[in-house]
């Protein structure tokens, strides 16, 4: 049978979210790694993030990129909610460009067709600004748009009601793409931003699903106030993310803008001519969003896998440790008791109380006895506990940290393996942690290396060419030689 390149994404993109399914999310689940499936938030359409400055010019942009005006724009700030915007599959979609349907916050939040499960944590006053636009665009034929508030210098998550950036960080982990944008009159950048680009973006996503965007060009007088714009961007968004090398800038406007804003007091504007095709290929990148999901659902299923491997790691260190630590201790119960009674029969032997020695070893016997249930029934609990605290106290020894990737591993998983730590007092099934800890070592060290392969090879395919074979499973025969016990995970 023969398939084309966009069928064959959509395969492969379904054996990436079963995979997730299948492997890591009964895991995750199992213990505490995360409150919801893994997969709710890779299942739907891939997502394009714009963020920016307030009057950056998101909406227009989105509207430019749309083909009518869906958003509202305006200088001022003009909305102050998040919009996903997304295609009316029940319409035509080569009828006209329009809105077709909106929904609040909370049907987004509650509906699993939708990956903002984990947003409910934001409360009532977030879902009241969260809202779903339905509309008919050929340009949502395989991506959704999430249209944000816009950043501000002094506003506080007490103004908002609700804590932004967290919202912020939220949604760009799970989109494949983040627009952020700035305008002639901010290329400084205001507070909220600062705080985006230097603290959320960095811990939340990968550099490279960021594009840096200058918008509004439009409205440099003159070539030289457009390189004067530009460079003040470059060296801002240099001592913001701490590096030497400065991203790419996409340069963009919009000519409905522009031709509404034509007039006597309008400066020279013939340098836009020789950037137009910056807008094509900043509309082309957008457009890439799917090839995106797929690179970011093979970097999402690695990434997990290899987190929940570090943190399963952690859990067996600890019962080691604690195994190690009961051996101790019992021996000391043992050796404890051997010594009590071999004190008491020599004191009875010594004073002529017990001549008897078949007395005297019973006496010792029953004693030493004894004393190691009293050890092993009161004094080994509470030397457990010691060790539990002290453990607990020293997390972060429980796993080596050799390189970068381990530490940063470390700095994701750290919170979940304490609060399963507590939880379970300690006590779980280390044979159970084995048996996940090797499905989810298989994921990473295996069936990644035949997920990148297969985006490999899609990587050389042109659109037009015929695909003869069907992608995966991946872990079909992995689970296979592995171990037959992998399947099921108790789903």
């Amino acid at each position: 049978m023969e398939i084309y390149r966009e069928n064959y994404i959509n395969a492969l993109r379904t054996e990436l979210q079963e995979t997730v399914r299948d492997f890591l999310t009964p895991v995750a689940l199992r213990y505490g790694y995360t409150e919801s499936p893994l997969e709710t938030s890779i299942k739907w359409r891939p997502l394009v993030l714009v963020i920016g400055n307030y009057s950056s010019g998101k909406s227009a942009l989105i509207n430019e990129f749309l083909g009518a005006d869906i958003q509202a724009t305006g200088q001022a700030p003009t909305d102050d909610s998040f919009t996903v915007i997304t295609l009316d599959e029940k319409e035509d979609p080569n009828g006209p460009i329009r809105t077709t349907e909106e929904r609040d916050g909370k049907y987004l939040l509650n509906d699993p067709e939708f990956p903002f499960e984990s947003l409910k944590k934001h409360g009532h006053r977030f879902a009241a600004h969260f809202r779903l636009k339905r509309v008919v665009s050929p340009f949502l034929k395989t991506l959704a748009i999430i249209d944000t508030p816009g950043m501000l210098d002094s506003i506080t998550e007490r103004d908002r009601g609700y804590n932004y950036q967290e919202v912020i960080g939220d949604l760009a982990q799970i989109a494949d793409l983040i627009l952020v944008l700035f305008d002639p009159h901010k290329a400084g950048t205001v507070r909220e931003t600062h705080t985006s680009l230097r603290d959320i973006l960095p811990s939340r996503t990968f550099e490279d699903r960021v594009l840096f965007v200058l918008n509004r060009i439009d409205e440099c007088g003159s070539l030289i106030d457009l390189l004067r714009v530009y460079g003040t961007l470059c060296w801002n968004l240099s001592q913001i993310t701490g590096r030497k090398d400065i991203p790419m800038i996409h340069l963009t406007y919009s000519p409905k803008a522009l031709a509404a804003s034509q007039g006597p007091t309008r400066g020279d504007t013939s340098y836009l001519d020789h950037l137009e095709n910056q807008r094509d290929e900043l509309k082309k990148a957008v457009l890439e969003a799917p090839r995106y999901r797929l690179d970011n659902l093979a970097a999402f299923v690695e990434t997990h896998s290899e987190r929940l491997s570090h943190f399963l790691e952690a859990l067996l260190s600890y019962r080691k440790r604690l195994r190690k630590a009961s051996l101790k201790q019992t021996l000391a119960g043992v050796f404890f008791s051997l010594a009590c009674s071999g004190a008491v029969i020599a004191f009875l032997a010594a004073n002529g109380m017990a001549a008897d020695p078949s007395l005297l070893a019973f006496i010792g016997a029953g004693g030493a006895m004894a004393l190691l249930l009293l050890w092993l029934g009161f004094v080994m609990p509470l030397l457990r506990d010691r060790f539990h605290r002290k453990a607990l106290a020293d997390v972060d020894t429980l796993t080596p940290k050799e390189n970068q990737s381990r530490r940063d591993t470390w700095e994701v998983v750290r919170k979940p393996v304490l609060n399963y730590l507590e939880k379970t007092a300690g006590r779980f099934s280390t044979a159970t942690v084995k048996k996940d800890l090797k499905i989810v070592q298989a994921v990473f060290e295996r069936g990644s290396k035949e997920i990148r392969e297969a985006l490999n090879e899609l990587a050389t395919l042109r659109p037009d060419v015929p695909i003869t074979e069907p992608p995966g499973p991946f872990l079909a025969s992995l689970v296979a030689q592995e171990d037959r016990d992998l399947t099921p995970l108790g789903i």
